[in-house]
């Protein structure tokens, strides 16, 4: 009978954790453990988004959706009864594990309708792509801005032309923390 080794459908799912991505395990003299809060905590970049939020999995939010569609045009009568409830967490979060939210500080993005105060959803299971919006780490501050790969140069691209692309070197200090799905602002 052999001991150890891979057994398969052993352990837990990948990007189930508590990190909502894949960790791994390593070895650390004990007398050091005790440092590990403060140096991961002097590690959290800061941040030009105000807050971070992260949904909690089986939260609903059941809001009446009528069958009757609104018309942008001219106006129609409407139906008098909601036909089902609507869970906006069905809609805009598909991967609950790996999703979090944040409130964006600045106007880079007005291009794309991403506005001050607006809050955005951000996938951290989606591989980013050429194009996509992306939450980046750089140089130790968040931001939000489009991934652009032009030639063999990598690119964060604002969407208003008051602010300059970003070229990443090799110097950077660059980790994209996740795609951008959603975003949510008031009119």
């Amino acid at each position: 009978m052999s001991k150890g080794g891979v057994r398969p459908g052993a352990g837990r799912p990948k990007g189930t954790g508590k990190y909502g991505e894949p960790t791994q395990a390593i070895r650390l003299p004990l007398s050091v453990i005790g440092q590990i809060p403060q140096l991961l905590e002097r590690q959290q970049p800061r941040t030009t988004l105000t807050e971070l939020y992260r949904p909690q999995l089986g939260a609903t939010l059941p809001l009446p959706l009528y069958q009757m569609p609104v018309s942008a045009g001219f106006p129609s009568p409407a139906d008098d009864y909601i036909e089902q409830r609507l869970d906006l967490n069905r809609y805009l979060i598909k991967n609950p594990a790996a999703t979090f939210m944040a409130r964006v500080s600045g106007d880079s993005m007005i291009g794309v309708g991403i506005h001050d105060g607006d809050v955005i959803i951000v996938d951290r299971s989606l591989e980013p792509k050429d194009g996509q919006i992306v939450i980046a780490v750089l140089n130790g501050e968040l931001t939000v801005k489009r991934l652009r790969r032009k030639c063999k140069r990598l690119l964060l691209q604002a969407e208003n032309p008051n602010y300059p692309d970003i070229e990443i070197t090799d110097a950077s200090a660059f980790q994209v923390w996740g795609v951008v799905t959603n975003v949510i602002h008031a009119l």
